[in-house]
């Protein structure tokens, strides 16, 4: 166990001389015709299934090789909103019978803040199909942050560096810091470690509050985080984004997670981590005011808008893409067109197939 002084002294190595300061308009939304740059490729699926998750899988493989972990939130004891584990096991039954899930112990002192509450919480929550990789558990790791601001490195569990490809597939909700939590929270938190990483993320050095750093700070430094593992993993990265049982709540919540009033919507796949987690909050804008006012008030308000455009500025990928709709023969649609004919959430959505 590492004690707050020995976290603060290690990470005064990490973190950037010149104080910086944080950029701005993280509650501001930028709408599409007012971006610049290229497109990447986004494929989309309304099919919330084991079948779907395949189906979006198979368009995005081909840089998935090697040893290959797959990044998700396995969630806090009973958690209600997690990705089904059927869908989980049947796509590595199916498609990568080799993976590894991998995890890392938690920063607050919950279910799974030691690697012993850990592994009993993933028997709870049933995640007993495969080896789950808790990747602090033996130690920490540096990865360099390229052109970061705040940090010039990042701690993250050790074992990543074990593996070849990574898999992030993530459960796209709110959150109740980061407003939204899409794939630059699940790497960005998830990978660093559960005391240096997380305490760099969070914390100000030589603060009693340990979630002292919010807006557009946090934002920023969760990104520079995950830059350290995209940067790292390089062409062999990708990303899914599963919308489904939004709620206000990060799965960090568990059973205490506010109740679900955001439309479920379908899954989203890409290479380009900034356009995977771009259409998802694009889709929520694009939703009627009854079905999304919770959920944009939960990013405004947290000022969680800076993920994308820091994401942007850092060179990780392109706010603008191309939206392939896979239940239409591959069409071109835009984010409006994929949340067209969601339904309140716990009604089932028809799904209209192209003949």
């Amino acid at each position: 166990m590492y004690s707050k002084k020995r976290i603060y002294n290690r990470r005064k190595h990490f973190m950037s001389n010149v104080k910086p300061v944080p950029g701005t308009n993280g509650n501001q939304y930028i709408p599409y015709d007012q971006r610049t740059g290229e497109e990447s490729v986004v494929y989309f699926t309304r099919d919330l299934s084991a079948a779907g998750l395949k189906k979006i899988y198979d368009r995005i493989q081909s840089r998935i090789t090697g040893k290959t972990g797959i990044k998700l939130h396995t969630g806090e004891k009973n958690g209600p909103n997690i990705i089904p584990r059927p869908w989980v096991k049947e796509l590595m039954a199916d498609k990568m019978d080799d993976a590894v899930i991998v995890e890392t112990n938690t920063y607050y002192e919950g279910d799974r803040y030691t690697t012993e509450q850990h592994r009993e919480t993933l028997k709870v929550n049933g995640w007993t199909f495969c080896p789950v990789d808790i990747m602090d558990k033996d130690g920490t790791a540096m990865l360099p942050v390229k052109n970061g601001k705040w940090f010039t490195e990042m701690s993250v569990g050790r074992n990543l560096l074990n593996y070849e490809s990574l898999l992030v597939l993530t459960h796209f909700k709110g959150h109740v810091m980061g407003g939204f939590g899409g794939s630059n929270k699940n790497i960005g938190i998830g990978c660093a470690d559960g005391r240096i990483g997380k305490g760099m993320i969070h914390t100000v050095e030589g603060s009693s509050n340990m979630w002292s750093i919010a807006e557009e700070e946090l934002m920023e430094r969760i990104t520079e985080s995950t830059k350290s593992v995209v940067d790292h993993f390089g062409e062999h990265i990708a990303f899914i984004n599963v919308m489904r049982n939004m709620s206000l709540s990060c799965d960090c919540e568990g059973v205490a997670a506010l109740p679900v009033v955001t439309p479920d919507v379908g899954i989203v796949a890409s290479l380009d981590i900034l356009a995977a987690d771009q259409v998802c909050v694009d889709m929520i804008y694009a939703m009627k005011e009854n079905d999304h006012k919770d959920l944009i008030e939960r990013m405004e308000s947290r000022h969680s808008l800076r993920q994308l455009s820091y994401m942007k500025e850092m060179g990780m990928g392109n706010n603008r893409y191309k939206l392939i709709d896979l239940d239409n023969e591959d069409a071109v649609i835009d984010a409006a067109a994929a949340v067209d004919g969601v339904v309140p959430f716990g009604q089932v959505r028809k799904i209209h197939y192209a003949k």
